[in-house]
C-alpha cells in the first residue's frame, strides 16, 4: 500500500475521519501496513506494547490463557482498534492476537497514536466510544458465561440432591476431630 492509500484508509475510519490532511499524513507516515495469514500471531500476551493496530480487512481473534491451551475470548473486524489498552496503560499485552483468515492491519507507532489521541478531541472521543463498546461486549459475554455456570450448577445440584452444600462462613464438610 502506498502512502496516499494509507491516508485514504485512515480517513475512512470514523475515529480518524475528522483529522485534517496533514495530521492524517503524519499518522500514515508513522504507520506500517501489514498482512497476516490465518492463524499468524500479531502479538503475544505478555509482550511489551509498541503500537496500536487498526483492522483494514479481515478479522482477528483475541486469545487468552497459557500457550497450547488458549481460548478465543472474542473477535474484532474491519475498522476496529486493538492493542491500544497496553499503550494507554504502559503495561504488557493482556491477550494474544491471531489472524482469523487473511487480515490486513495498519500498525500505528505507539507514541504517535498517543499524540493523535491527546491532541485531537474527536479522535479521543472515537477511541473512548470504541473502548466503551469493548467494555459493553465484554460485560455481555461475562453475563452469558455467568448464566451458563448457574445452569450447570443447577444441573449438578439436581443430579446430586443429597450432596451437602457448604454454608458460607463455616467449616462445613471439614472434620473437626470430634
Amino acid at each position: 500500500m502506498d502512502f496516499g492509500e494509507a491516508v485514504q484508509v485512515l480517513r475512512s475510519v470514523p475515529m480518524f475521519s475528522k483529522l485534517d490532511t496533514p495530521k492524517l499524513k503524519l499518522l500514515a507516515f508513522a504507520s506500517d501496513y501489514l498482512t497476516f495469514d490465518d492463524g499468524e500471531v500479531l502479538f503475544l500476551e505478555g509482550e511489551e506494547p509498541d503500537s496500536a493496530y487498526l483492522i483494514d480487512e479481515g478479522e482477528v481473534m483475541i486469545c487468552a490463557g497459557p500457550a497450547g491451551s488458549e481460548m478465543v475470548i472474542g473477535t474484532l473486524g474491519r475498522h476496529e482498534l486493538f492493542g491500544e489498552m497496553a499503550i494507554f496503560r504502559n503495561s504488557p499485552r493482556v491477550a494474544t492476537i491471531r489472524a482469523k483468515g487473511a487480515v490486513k492491519v495498519i500498525q500505528i507507532e505507539g507514541d504517535m497514536f498517543l499524540r493523535m489521541v491527546t491532541e485531537n478531541p474527536d479522535t479521543a472521543l472515537g477511541v473512548m466510544q470504541m473502548l466503551s463498546d469493548k467494555i459493553a461486549r465484554t460485560t455481555e459475554r461475562f453475563e452469558a458465561v455467568e448464566e451458563q455456570v448457574r445452569s450447570l450448577q443447577s444441573i449438578s445440584d439436581a443430579a446430586h440432591p443429597c450432596a451437602p452444600s457448604p454454608v458460607p462462613g463455616t467449616n462445613a464438610g471439614r472434620s473437626n476431630g470430634k
